[in-house]
């Protein structure tokens, strides 16, 4: 276990440190630091996400059976990824930080910031991000174990879990898009569409997939299957999907207000703001 671990501890950190100083360094470009730091930390996202995704993706479609059968890169990669999640509330917090520093509030020229200053971006970044770190610390502290102690049982619905990062790429382009101030832009409304469609299908009907894959493993309908299973299963499966869907509604409501601006706005959009 402590290998996947210790590799996952050097390659997250170590990939955003590199990109960073190689958008600082690089002749060609010479980006800022706040600009560096934030786009290295999407890039490690990214790159995370499309291991994950692929790593899933083996998982659930080498497991023919969805109870018993078992894939080596299971448990390899939830190991592997424990260290990013660890990496990535830092990572956020950084750019936290490096975006209040560009708005003004981190002194002039360099100058000291005032006491008290750091804890109180790191206060603002709690608040601004709760919901996000809430998600890293729970993956840490209580989806990593129960992982573990799953007895190599249910390797696929763990492959299908992981392939919920497939739209963690078009969510962080999306983010380097409006921070650049490109959202006038067609790629910007490609990805918005792309994360949109991604987002409802490997997040949000995720869970109901799995209801209906357990069915028809053990011959229920779908209706059937939340009372078929242990009362804690489906807890953790509604605590799960509660941000997603909370997610969902922002993703929707950015894609309402990008397609259709606010000076026309469709009924649904009116009804929203």
């Amino acid at each position: 276990m402590l290998t996947p671990m210790v590799a996952g501890g050097v390659v997250f950190p170590g990939l955003f440190l590199l990109s960073k100083n190689t958008l600082q360094r690089l002749p060609q470009l010479r980006w800022e630091e706040a600009d560096a730091v934030i786009v290295s930390a999407r890039l490690v996202s990214s790159v995370q996400a499309i291991m994950a995704s692929t790593a899933g993706y083996i998982v659930s479609t080498s497991c023919k059976h969805i109870i018993d059968d078992q894939h080596w890169l299971s448990s390899a990669y939830t190991q592997f990824a424990v260290p990013y999640f660890i990496y990535d509330i830092y990572a956020m917090f950084l750019c936290h930080w490096h975006k209040h520093q560009v708005k003004g509030h981190g002194g002039d020229d360099g100058a000291a910031r005032a006491p008290g200053s750091t804890w109180a971006i790191a206060r603002g970044y709690l608040h601004k991000e709760f919901l996000m770190v809430l998600h890293h610390a729970a993956m840490v502290l209580v989806c990593f174990p129960l992982s573990v102690w799953r007895q190599g049982k249910g390797d696929f619905f763990l492959g299908c879990m992981l392939m919920a990062e497939v739209s963690t790429p078009f969510v962080c382009l999306g983010k380097i898009l409006i921070q650049y101030k490109q959202q006038h832009t067609l790629l910007h409304k490609v990805n918005g569409a792309l994360m949109l469609l991604s987002f409802l299908c490997c997040r949000v009907l995720l869970f109901p997939y799995l209801y209906w894959a357990y069915g028809r493993h053990a011959g229920l309908p779908l209706l059937a299957v939340p009372l078929a299973i242990p009362a804690h299963v489906n807890l953790g499966a509604a605590l799960l999907l509660a941000p997603q869907l909370y997610w969902f509604f922002l993703i929707c409501r950015g894609a309402c207000r990008l397609f259709w601006p606010r000076s026309r706005p469709p009924p649904a959009c009116q009804a929203q703001d």
